[in-house]
């Protein structure tokens, strides 16, 4: 077996490319999920029961997002955390409850939608808003104790240059692969399995129904693209590399050192900025899951169009204005 030393990872490839990449997600996030915030809460008394999933998505990102700044900070000062390992820690367990919050959320969206389009006449005045608030309560719990044990290991290392991080040191990287494990199974691949049962099903009934609503046909494979962009992009690499690493930094810990070593790190780092992204596309819920937004967007771009034109006209205007003059003067 071909095996070779590993002291030449990339480690300074993640201080190059996180940042800029956190810097975008933050922007575009705070924007998109503000916005669709706002739109779902003037709309109260229209919230429907989906919606209040879209509702607890948002609030899951905002979070995230909010600790963006110290990470680019962190990645800026060459990997060297300032603010003490609690605060380390409180960044890394929003992340957690972010990602598997919003995993959980797309997994309560699914089965509703798969509910209301399969079984429409057994849960036909059976599923309220009390029934979602309580859903959404329980996602909450369930993936605050999924990531608990990950605030117990730690965070930080060294003293002048210390060190935040998103897994754990070199001392306990056994016994977290062991976890992250169990917690892909269980936060990663479980909801995944629904989603992909809930829409499989969706989709051999849809296609065997006679009479089809054609906008709740294109509703329904409008948010399947978007759910395939977010587990594709984001998800799916996340886990699988992050494993993966997981794994090498083991085989290393036992000497064992293979050329593949800065290629699955590397690859780890980029599936790191591509996971933040689901931040910034999960605002493309709001646009499936509430009727109004698609129609403010509309007029939004039409706006920004009409500002264009008028801003194009004024600047050709003075021009014609000047060539007249010229003419008249000659």
């Amino acid at each position: 077996m071909n095996s070779t030393s590993c002291h030449h990872i990339s480690f300074e490839f993640t201080g190059k490319f996180l940042p800029p990449v956190f810097i975008l997600v933050f922007i575009i996030g705070l924007a998109a999920n503000g916005w669709g915030l706002k739109s779902l809460l003037q709309n109260w008394n229209k919230l429907k029961i989906i919606n209040v999933f879209v509702l607890n998505l948002g609030l899951a990102d905002i979070m995230y997002l909010l600790t963006l700044p110290f990470l680019v900070v962190y990645y800026f000062m060459k990997s060297k955390w300032i603010f003490g390992d609690v605060f380390c820690k409180i960044t890394r367990f929003c992340f957690n409850l972010n990602l598997y919050g919003s995993i959980g959320f797309l997994t309560c969206i699914s089965v509703y939608r798969y509910l209301a389009v399969v079984h429409s006449l057994k849960v036909r005045g059976r599923l309220t808003l009390t029934h979602s608030v309580v859903v959404s309560v329980l996602v909450w719990l369930l993936v605050s104790v999924q990531s608990l044990p990950d605030m117990f290991y730690t965070k930080t290392f060294g003293n002048k240059s210390q060190k935040c991080y998103d897994t754990t040191n070199k001392m306990h990287v056994e016994d977290y692969l062991k976890y992250n494990l169990g917690w892909t199974f269980t936060g990663f691949c479980v909801p995944f399995l629904i989603i992909l049962g809930c829409y499989g099903h969706m989709a051999v009934v849809l296609k065997t129904m006679k009479r089809t609503d054609k906008v709740q046909k294109q509703r329904i494979l409008r948010l399947l693209f978007i759910l395939i962009l977010l587990f594709s992009v984001c998800y799916i690499p996340y886990h699988v590399f992050k494993n993966i690493n997981l794994w090498s930094r083991v085989l290393v810990k036992q000497n064992i050192r293979h050329e593949w070593c800065d290629g699955v790190y590397i690859a780890q780092q980029i599936t790191r900025g591509l996971v933040c992204l689901n931040s910034a596309l999960n605002p493309l819920i709001y646009l499936h899951g509430h009727e109004d937004i698609p129609a403010q967007l509309r007029r939004l771009l039409q706006r920004v169009r009409h500002i264009f034109k008028c801003l194009s006209f004024s600047d050709f205007v003075p021009a014609a204005e000047t060539v007249d003059d010229n003419e008249h003067v000659s």
